[in-house]
């Protein structure tokens, strides 16, 4: 696996590298030694699949509460998506920031995303599938949010929203809040 830098302090994105031969590829996907070698938290508790039918779906931002904080290796293993992160950690250099990661089953590539991120994605195509790992139980209680349109963010999503759950349209601006984020 290699691991890119991205803008956002301590997100990764992971390209594979695949052996092939006649038979087609293998690839590892998750490897905790390699993890940890590069400071990412390398112990996943839970799998979790997403599908999606109709391109332009919205998920997100979702996140968990301290101290039930997850972070989170995200594959798209059907179709396309942007991956969208946002560093919710009070005390970063890149609090607030964003970043767009284009996820497809062509490309392979696999986002980690830290403890203390908001994360969400819009699917490009029809008939989407993500799969990710999580390093945390879910838990109701510490399940919390960022508003996807929220104009703190400016996040241009690359396709007019078609699908958003009432949940995902309905959490708190941020200059409503009167809560710490993460």
């Amino acid at each position: 696996m290699l691991f890119h830098q991205t803008n956002l302090k301590d997100a990764r994105l992971i390209e594979l590298e695949p052996h092939g031969d006649e038979r087609g590829f293998f690839a590892r996907t998750m490897c905790r030694a390699e993890f940890e070698r590069h400071g990412l938290l390398g112990d996943f508790v839970q799998q979790n699949t997403s599908f999606s039918a109709q391109r332009g779906t919205l998920r997100g931002l979702h996140y968990q509460r301290r101290p039930h904080a997850e972070a989170k290796l995200i594959r798209c293993i059907r179709g396309a998506i942007v991956d969208v992160i946002v560093d919710i950690r009070e005390d970063s250099e890149t609090y607030l920031h964003h970043q767009l990661f284009e996820l497809t089953e062509a490309n392979r590539h696999q986002l980690y995303v830290p403890q203390g991120f908001a994360h969400s994605f819009q699917t490009l195509t029809d008939d989407v599938e993500v799969s990710y790992l999580v390093s945390a139980a879910y838990h109701p209680e510490a399940e919390s949010g960022l508003r996807y349109n929220d104009e703190c963010l400016a996040i241009e999503w690359p396709l007019p929203p078609t699908v958003v759950s009432d949940k995902d349209a309905g959490w708190s601006l941020i200059s409503e809040r009167s809560d710490t984020l993460f």
